[in-house]
């Protein structure tokens, strides 16, 4: 695999976003149509993070147990929509991707919620991952 971890990291937040706007049965489809659009990924890249995201789609209702669980007074239906997948997203990592140690996935959300979030979601994010890290 030749993509680079943030571009990974990248393109798998717009993809877990996407959960957002269509059905289970539909995700793989639209997973492939989205990456067919990304000129600069090689047929290799685009079929690892396919995979990766069908792995994170497997495990979301776990994932969103355990942020339930640990944002007591926050249903996390209440979670901005790009909170919320950066969120799963690092959770995914943290929980899931031995490449990614905790404090770096931490900090790429942290990333992710400048670039994409509105303006408390960095401060917010880091507080929830705080949280779910903190055992």
């Amino acid at each position: 695999m030749s993509i680079s971890r943030k571009k990974l990291r990248d393109l798998s937040f717009k993809i877990v976003y996407s959960l957002n706007f269509h059905s289970a049965s539909e995700l793989e489809e639209e997973t492939k149509l989205f990456l067919e659009q990304q000129e600069d990924l090689t047929e290799e890249d685009a079929a690892a993070v396919l995979q990766r995201s069908l792995d994170i789609f497997s495990k979301i209702s776990g994932l969103d147990a355990e942020i339930s669980e640990k944002t007591e007074g926050w249903r996390i239906e209440r979670f901005s929509k790009v909170d919320l997948s950066i969120i799963r997203l690092a959770l995914y990592e943290i929980r899931y991707d031995d490449e990614s140690p905790e404090k770096v996935a931490i900090n790429e959300a942290v990333e992710l919620a400048k670039v994409y979030g509105g303006e408390d979601s960095p401060k917010f994010i880091n507080g929830v991952l705080a949280r779910l890290v903190k055992q």
